[in-house]
């Protein structure tokens, strides 16, 4: 049977469609910043190490002005600290301020360090026309329990979001990815997912395997 997304994805969009993303930020260069300090590290981590970080760099000419080693002090902890240390300098040269900072997939992902997950989060977080899905690692998980993605033992992220993206409207990709997020974050879990308390579990094939 053919499954309406839009329909069925309701009452997560409810929930979790205009929920903010879980990293602190207070502008667009300090998403940027802390989403590329993200990848591979937690967002609580992140939100930790961040206002000692833009106190020192509290914008992209500050940062312009920086060495690598130089940010060493604030973001040692991260994980891929150093690459990182380089792409954020490298990126502030290129972008020479705030209000320069990129507003398309296009000229997002041309920026050091900032791939298609990382844009869509950006994209999304300023409230841009979407182009494509967030699909982190709670989505890449949930996306195929849930049925809306194949269902495959390695899922690659731009498989699942271009799977996802043709189930769905445009209009309603900046919420879907985030809302599927926030689901895995808080309900479908890695292990002891919360099936029975989960508003998707009446389309949910995982929860339907486990009934069967």
């Amino acid at each position: 049977m053919e499954v309406n997304w839009t329909e069925q994805l309701q009452p997560i969009l409810e929930q979790y469609g205009k929920r903010q993303h879980p990293l602190d930020y207070k502008s667009r260069y300090q998403l940027v910043v802390m989403v590329v300090l993200s990848a591979q590290d937690s967002d609580k981590h992140i939100n930790e190490l961040a206002p000692k970080f833009f106190a020192a760099y509290p914008d992209m000419k500050t940062l312009a002005t920086a060495e690598p080693e130089d940010l060493h002090e604030y973001i040692g902890k991260v994980r891929n600290f150093g690459n990182k240390s380089k792409w954020l300098v490298k990126m502030a040269k290129e972008v020479g301020s705030d209000e320069h900072i990129p507003r398309t997939m296009a000229e997002l992902t041309k920026l050091p360090g900032l791939g298609r997950k990382s844009a869509n989060v950006i994209i999304r977080e300023s409230g841009d026309p979407a182009e494509g899905i967030i699909v982190d690692l709670h989505v890449l998980r949930v996306a195929p329990r849930l049925g809306i993605a194949e269902e495959e033992v390695k899922p690659k992220p731009e498989k699942v979001e271009k799977q996802i993206m043709a189930e769905l409207p445009q209009e309603r990709w900046n919420e879907a990815g985030m809302a599927i997020s926030f689901l895995g974050r808080e309900l479908c879990r890695p292990t002891n997912p919360k099936c029975m308390q989960c508003p998707m579990n009446a389309v949910c094939q995982y929860f339907k395997g486990m009934k069967e």
